[in-house]
């Protein structure tokens, strides 16, 4: 069949607008008529080639759609159901095995391979070949062939056109405070960078019953939405001293808990000089190769604090996304919020205002 989809097709390159066709279904595979998807940052930085998946390629993974054929091998859902896609995993090592399926021990192949596992893929034009299966979806596309792992049943009175983003940027902000850190009723913690990743921390740590909620952004206008859904307290760091405001904000002490969804390893470097003793970093961010953070050590020692790297939250898609669909179905996990929505055609001004910071979450929408 017939698609309409953006593709990637040079480096940094705009994405364009292309008719391809899409192959049959693989027994693995569920196909996906796509209702709307979000635009990551994830997605910027592989069509710019930091994290490299061969071009031309469809790339896209917080979809949302309807199922509309099954392969012969799936079990989970059925032609009809309502869906969200998430992050590719294989099933079968010792990661997956152990209910840790975002450190797949074949996440790279799964998700940044370009093909499937028979180097097949489902995208081509005019015989081209067209990298497909991008976090086992190419969701940038108005029909899927998803692998099985990556589907995740919603229900069906929830809009789709919403859901999307919970596939990847809110389920990492999300999971890193709500799965990693579990912070404690009454603690405090502070999230860099508060685009949709960081604001889904925000909210997380409001569900999780965290006192002091601190946002720091350079965008005035991201820090009063992270008021809007829970934060305490904003910093702007291009306007402030960053370790001064959290150390007064928390009366001296320091922050219990740190999100950093940067990668910039000067703010990493001011979230250690504020954390409190036995505090806990999470960096979610993604960097360049090579990137590095010094840190002192003997101060650090005399903290026995924790730094962590987490992946899409440490979550287990099929489980915690329902969670949070019925959090924002009660009130408590506002992320529609943060959704600015663009059609297809829009795509490359949703990845520009996305960069800018005019928008916090864009959506296309099919």
């Amino acid at each position: 069949m017939n698609v309409t989809a953006a593709v990637a097709r040079g480096e940094s390159k705009p994405l364009t607008i292309e008719e391809l066709e899409l192959d049959d279904l693989r027994p693995d595979e569920v196909r996906v008529r796509m209702v709307a998807t979000g635009v990551c940052h994830t997605d910027a930085i592989v069509r710019d080639q930091v994290y490299p998946t061969p071009l031309p390629a469809v790339l896209g993974h917080e979809g949302s759609g309807v199922v509309e054929a099954v392969g012969s091998a799936v079990t989970t859902v059925v032609p009809g159901d309502h869906v969200v896609l998430s992050a590719a995993s294989c099933g079968v090592c010792a990661q997956c095995m152990s209910g840790n399926p975002t450190y797949c021990e074949n996440a790279y192949e799964q998700c940044f391979g370009g093909r499937r596992s028979d180097g097949t893929t489902s995208l081509s034009s005019n015989g081209e070949q067209v990298s497909s299966h991008f976090f086992g979806q190419s969701s940038f596309a108005t029909h899927a062939n998803v692998v099985e792992r990556s589907v995740v049943k919603v229900p069906a009175d929830v809009p789709l056109e919403k859901l999307g983003p919970l596939g990847c940027g809110l389920q990492t902000g999300a999971g890193a405070v709500l799965n990693e850190l579990q912070p404690a009723a009454g603690t405090s913690l502070v999230v860099f960078g508060a685009g949709a990743v960081g604001s889904a921390a925000v909210m997380a740590a409001k569900v999780a019953g965290c006192t002091t909620i601190v946002a720091v952004d350079l965008h005035d206008s991201r820090l009063d939405l992270a008021r809007r859904i829970g934060a305490t307290h904003t910093v702007n760091s291009g306007s402030a001293d960053v370790v001064s405001e959290l150390k007064r904000i928390t009366g001296g002490k320091g922050v219990d808990h740190v999100v950093d969804t940067t990668a910039v390893p000067a703010l990493l470097t001011q979230a250690l000089d504020a954390l409190a003793i036995r505090g806990a970093i999470v960096l979610v961010g993604a960097a360049a190769a090579g990137t590095t953070v010094p840190f002192e050590i003997g101060e650090s020692l005399l903290k026995g604090w924790t730094f962590k790297t987490v992946i899409e939250g440490s979550a287990v898609p099929q489980v915690f996304i329902p969670r949070l669909v019925e959090l924002w179905q009660q009130g408590r996990f506002p992320f529609d919020e943060l959704v600015q929505t663009y059609e297809l055609k829009e795509i490359n001004e949703a990845f520009a205002d996305s960069a800018s910071g005019a928008a916090v979450k864009p959506v296309v929408v099919f």
